[in-house]
């Protein structure tokens, strides 16, 4: 995923994809604790993501505003 896809989605569709990233991030997170998880840079690439979604909506909502 890269910051151009997701200007190209309403911030409806980003707030979706944040609830989801933050789930997913919640789900790595306990299969690390359980030694269960076994691709360890997932969890780095979801938290991008999720820093990614969140800069695209807030530039959304900084041109909202003007």
């Amino acid at each position: 995923m890269n910051a151009a896809e997701l200007r190209n989605k309403t911030p409806d569709e980003l707030r979706e994809q944040l609830v989801g990233l933050k789930k997913e991030a919640f789900n790595l997170r306990f299969q690390q604790a359980t030694a269960q998880l076994e691709n360890t840079a997932r969890i780095a690439q979801v938290r991008r993501d999720i820093a990614r979604v969140k800069t695209v909506l807030n530039e959304k909502a900084a041109q909202a505003a003007d």
